[in-house]
């Protein structure tokens, strides 16, 4: 049974799902197979999916991107959960050992390390006050916060698997099956939330053509839980194209 790779990623120790595979000998694909269907379980309680597995890809021997996960701690606990017999002893003795050996280097080593850290504390601290200044004040002006590149990116991976599945009349149906999937793991009803958005819209006096013009992408970005829950979804549509 191989080492195994912890490393920081984005604040986050996490590892990787194929030298996963590789410690519990298990074929990769069978994994994520695994993986997903944890995903779907934790989306559909409304936990967040993120902190235990991270969608990602990787390129391949002949340079082609191919799926594989980001796995935390809490994520290698309910994979080894599902484990039994000596394979799942060594691979809990392993990555325990290599999370604590990560968390260890990361602690403050000294003082003068404390006092980098409460300084680097302050520093951003003082920039997200800031950025939440500037953000009350985008939300008096507007009711919705349109976040340009967030949409950009999802329409961008809608296109991708649109064209992969037979060109760009798909579109419309891999919108809608991305819809339909956040309104069964996020138990709302968009339709609904649409309409209350239009109608608080037309109490603040908007014009028609605004109100005419605002879609479920808006009504999504209203809600950062939703947000998230979409997000996860476009992407495992997108790498399940690859």
């Amino acid at each position: 049974m191989n080492g195994l790779t912890v490393f920081n990623h984005n604040g986050q120790l996490v590892t990787d799902s194929r030298e996963v595979a590789e410690m519990v000998d298990k074929n990769h694909k069978e994994l994520l197979r695994d993986i997903r269907n944890y995903v779907d379980i934790l989306t559909g309680a409304n936990l967040r999916s993120l902190e235990f597995f991270i969608p990602d890809t990787y390129r391949d021997a002949k340079n082609e991107d191919r799926p594989c996960f980001l796995i935390t701690r809490k994520g290698c606990d309910m994979v080894a959960n599902k484990m039994t017999g000596e394979k799942g002893v060594l691979f809990t003795a392993a990555y325990v050992t290599k999370f604590e050996e990560m968390e260890k280097k990361l602690q403050p080593q000294s003082i003068e390390d404390l006092i980098i850290m409460q300084a680097q504390s302050m520093k951003q601290l003082k920039a997200e006050v800031t950025a939440h200044s500037e953000q009350i004040k985008t939300i008096k002006e507007t009711l919705i916060e349109i976040d340009e590149d967030w949409r950009r990116d999802i329409n961008t991976k809608l296109n991708k698997i649109a064209y992969k599945r037979g060109g760009g009349q798909e579109y419309s149906n891999i919108k809608t099956q991305s819809y339909d999937l956040l309104e069964d793991r996020a138990h709302c009803d968009l339709a609904t939330r649409l309409r209350n958005l239009r109608a608080r819209l037309e109490l603040r006096g908007e014009t028609q053509t605004k109100i005419n013009n605002v879609n479920y992408l808006d009504v999504i970005e209203t809600d950062p839980r939703i947000k998230e829950i979409y997000t996860t979804i476009v992407k495992e549509l997108a790498i399940r194209e690859l």
